[in-house]
């Protein structure tokens, strides 16, 4: 098999970052971001956001494209991945695409769902119902009628949750029904690519690993960095950005909602759910050669794999 797309997909703080950036030193690769919270401008603490001298010394793509007031879909993702691979592949380097934004990766190698555009009278009809009955009720409705998706969609993810019952009111079918027959009808991911899925099995390591990066954060000044977002005019709490973890912690805690130490618990909180979210992502994805990234070799192991099977184009950059 000769690759030319390397994909690494992992929960937060599996340590995805550094193994893609030691590949891409050692096979003249490039990054493609695969996150829906580095997509932001002024989101860098909380997003992990890699530091600009590290983006000087290797390419880093899909990073600060959007203000923090815009919204971003996984068609948008599509296009602009698929023109920076090839953009990638022109220049004879190795496009790795990395994150964590498993929607993201699904829909780039499987293809979009036919759903329908959004109704604004239904969608108007689903926002008086929150109003009136709150997130959770919503959330209950979805179980009813598409438990797939509930089971999917985060009790707490406003955006989602609305899309699909959205779609139900639309169609009259789930929208996890009309999914599954989309992607039976995409085209296969292509077979120059090769799927890593970083899957931690201390899960215990895991968990203090992502405490201490959330520590790590605030100590950065994640709390500073969102009263200064907060100061835009045309940002709220509601906006996608503004939702991400960590950012929506902040936000709370800024609004007098919850204390700094209920801050630093939810935080940690939220994104272990976020991690275990993740991983069931991988585990349901058979096409994913899955490593464990705490391993010492991991890097080594994906580097010599690769290393014998890339194109000729880049093999000749790695000489």
């Amino acid at each position: 098999m000769r690759y030319r797309i390397l994909q690494i997909c992992g929960p937060t703080a599996s340590g995805k970052s550094a193994i893609a950036e030691a590949l891409a030193e050692a096979l003249n690769g490039e990054i493609i971001s695969v996150d829906s919270t580095q997509i932001y401008r002024e989101l860098d603490i909380g997003s992990a956001k890699p530091e600009p001298a590290l983006r000087a010394r290797i390419a880093h793509h899909l990073i600060d494209i959007l203000e923090p007031e815009q919204s971003y879909s996984a068609a948008q993702f599509c296009a602009d991945a698929r023109s920076a691979i090839a953009s990638i592949q022109a220049r004879g380097k190795l496009p790795i695409l990395v994150g964590g934004t498993m929607l993201y990766f699904r829909t780039l190698m499987r293809g979009l769902s036919d759903l329908p555009a959004s109704d604004p009278a239904i969608r108007s009809m689903l926002q008086q119902r929150l109003e009136q009955h709150g997130l959770h009720a919503l959330h209950a409705r979805l179980r009813q009628i598409d438990p797939p998706a509930a089971e999917r969609i985060h009790s707490n993810d406003t955006q989602r949750i609305l899309r699909a019952l959205e779609v139900f009111e639309i169609t009259g079918k789930p929208m996890s029904t009309l999914q599954q027959r989309a992607a039976s009808l995409a085209s296969a991911a292509p077979d120059d690519c090769l799927h890593i899925g970083l899957l931690p099995l201390d899960r215990g390591e895991l968990h203090s690993r992502i405490a201490a990066r959330f520590e790590h954060m605030l100590a950065l000044g994640l709390v500073d960095e969102v009263r200064r977002l907060r100061q835009r005019p045309g940002l709220s709490a509601e906006h996608p950005s503004m939702r991400s973890v960590g950012y929506r912690q902040c936000w709370q805690h800024l609004d007098g909602a919850i204390s700094f130490s209920e801050l630093r618990e939810q935080g940690i909180a939220a994104t272990r759910q976020l991690a275990k979210r993740q991983i069931t992502w991988l585990r349901s994805d058979p096409g994913l050669w899955l490593i464990d990234p705490m391993q010492e070799d991991a890097t080594a192991m994906i580097a010599e794999r690769l290393r014998g099977a890339i194109l000729p184009t880049i093999a000749a950059c790695c000489d």
